[in-house]
């Protein structure tokens, strides 16, 4: 039997090349994609949530593949509504969230693994939502490379997307490269599964479940059509010319200079050049030359338009169009807005967007080279919101629900939330308005840590200030280490973080390709089928924690077997029998202290 690696290798081959497919569910037969579908999923946050029913990550087991792929091997397999919850959003709506049972999420992630492997070679290189190797900061960086010189933007917001993308639509498009029809009502039986809300069951006519395993790859389906069309009939039809005809005015000074530095007038020849450099060398308006570019993240996009206002109207009606006759989807007419790129600023995946000027409010201090480039921002509404967090009354506050955490955690915290912002806006050449926020976080912690202890603030500062050095300089920080029996001690500190703009940073958007080629470490201990406290070799299982603090148990002198090898091995699985699992879940191992605790 072919390993996963030499499947999604074919598979991926005959996408590259454009060729349909066929017997895809004949591929839900092979026990080694699910291994595989494991590894990737077991350490998610969200593996141990259960959906619809209790079923989780944990009691994992090669059985429990075998049933998968023995329903599905007789079509008999039937998925299970979600179960759906709700997130608030920054507009104050709130958000669905679909929670699939355990197995559902293994076979999803099959699925899309099957699915990422044909379909990620053909996508656009314009989408960069929900990619390998892309991330919002890639579609940044496209925006800057082609973005030069452009007069209008037209910012894109999709109404509800994900809730509204079509069954049949969506079924379509698998079905023209998919010849599989098992596969395709495989599919169809997943969208239709519904979900339990306050569990009352409710039927699912369009839209993705929110949350699923499955739904980001399914939605880049239905949006790469929208790709195609922009990229092989707009872009086409909106671009011509090679380069802008030369500015009358422009060459007249220059022309007039030269003659004066003829004559022997170079007073006169220097002004004249230095009117020429006042104003654009190529016409700016030139009619002859037009230029469309376009990037797509999730359901928002943006496109940049070298020509007239009227031609980026055009565009977005168009598009507007095709996604109402073509996907049955409608455009937010209140977030789809035409901005003018060098007065006003378009807002995508939260910079703010605009083309820069030597002369323009930003002062750039006369470089003319900067002219027509693109510039990203951190907006000013960013940082008044995350100041707010650590403020009342206008004033930096202490936190009450992080007082009772060590001094460690609560450092940690704070330098974690900042450096996470620094590091999402390092594009923006105005990064050092941040320095107002590290401000504000610094005063928050230092009160935090002096309520803490009861203490004044002075004596927080005195305690833990310290210097440090860093590949980007010297930095004064705030520093804790946390001293520990027999490891080294922990330390960490806030601050430190350099704020000085570098276009050419390499962002660290952890954008690695994870390919798995071998066996992760808890699926060589699964496929070992033997119990790692008794040695049975029946019936084996992995039972898994939501992180290794759970089983610390404080004031327990003697800890039973099972928590003194996970603790020493440093991981959350533990491969055992069925008898010595039951043993683990009824606190059989530990009493009543292990009873009281919910894993």
């Amino acid at each position: 039997m072919r390993d996963a690696k030499t499947i999604l290798n074919i598979i991926r081959e005959r996408g590259q090349r454009g060729l349909p497919v066929e017997n895809v569910y004949r591929l839900l037969y092979n026990p080694d994609l699910y291994l595989r579908a494991y590894t990737k999923l077991n350490s998610n946050a969200g593996a141990m949530t259960p959906g619809a029913t209790p079923e989780t990550v944990d009691g994992m087991s090669l059985e429990k593949i075998n049933t998968i792929i023995e329903a599905l091997r007789y079509e008999r397999y039937r998925w299970t509504p979600v179960r759906r919850t709700y997130i608030p959003k920054k507009n104050g709506k709130l958000r669905p969230l679909s929670m699939p049972s355990w197995s559902d999420k293994l076979l999803q992630e099959v699925i899309r693994s099957i699915l990422e492997a044909y379909y990620e070679p053909q996508f656009s290189e314009h989408s960069h939502g929900f990619r390998p190797q892309r991330a919002c900061h890639t579609a940044l960086k496209e925006i800057t490379q082609k973005g030069r010189a452009t007069k209008w933007f037209v910012e894109g917001d999709i109404s509800a997307c994900f809730d509204r993308i079509d069954h049949t639509i969506l079924l379509k498009i698998l079905q023209e490269k998919i010849h599989d029809n098992r596969f395709i009502r495989l599919i169809k039986g997943l969208l239709d599964a519904g979900y339990l809300e306050n569990w009352k069951y409710n039927a699912t006519y369009s839209g993705v479940p929110q949350g699923a395993v499955v739904s980001p790859i399914l939605s880049n389906l239905v949006l790469d059509k929208l790709d195609k069309y922009v990229e092989y009939e707009l872009i086409p039809a909106y671009t011509r010319g090679q380069r802008r005809s030369v500015f009358p005015p422009y060459n007249v000074l220059t022309k007039a200079a030269a003659k004066a530095r003829k004559v022997g007038n170079l007073l006169e020849a220097r002004k004249l050049n230095q009117q020429a450099q006042s104003i654009p060398s190529r016409d700016p308006n030139d009619p002859n030359f037009r230029r469309l570019w376009y990037t797509r993240y999730a359901d928002d996009f943006l496109l940049g338009v070298v020509g007239s206002k009227s031609e980026a109207v055009e565009i977005k009606q168009k598009i507007a169009t095709f996604l109402r006759e073509n996907l049955k989807l409608e455009l937010n007419e209140q977030k789809t807005l035409v901005t003018h790129a060098r007065d006003e600023a378009a807002k995508f995946l939260g910079y703010e967007i605009h083309i820069l000027h030597a002369d323009d409010k930003h002062d750039h201090r006369g470089q003319r080279c900067i002219n027509g480039s693109v510039g990203l921002l951190v907006p000013k509404s960013v940082i008044k919101d995350h100041c707010v967090k650590y403020m009342r009354s206008g004033k930096p506050i202490h936190l009450t629900q992080r007082v009772n955490d060590n001094a460690y955690s609560i450092v940690s915290q704070y330098q974690a939330e900042y450096r996470g912002l620094v590091q999402y806006y390092r594009m923006a050449y105005n990064l050092h308005t941040l320095s107002l926020l590290k401000r504000v976080m610094e005063l928050s912690l230092v009160k935090t840590l002096a309520k803490k202890f009861k203490t004044t603030c002075q004596k927080i500062y005195k305690r833990y200030r310290t210097t440090i050095d860093t590949k980007d300089g010297t930095y004064k920080v705030l520093q804790i280490t946390m001293e520990r029996d027999d490891n080294k001690p922990l330390i960490t500190h806030f601050g430190g973080v350099c704020l000085r703009w570098n276009k050419w940073v390499n962002i660290d958007d952890n954008l690695a390709n994870h390919i798995w080629n071998g066996r992760s470490e808890v699926v060589q201990r699964l496929l070992a089928q033997k119990c790692e406290i008794c040695g049975a070799t029946d019936n084996i299982e992995v039972h898994h924690v939501r992180k290794l603090a759970d089983i610390q148990q404080k004031g327990c002198k003697e800890r039973p077997e099972w928590m003194l090898k996970m603790s020493a091995r440093k991981r959350k699985t533990l491969v055992v029998c069925r008898q010595c699992h039951e043993k683990i879940q009824y606190g059989r191992y530990d009493g009543d202290a292990l009873k009281r605790k919910n894993y």
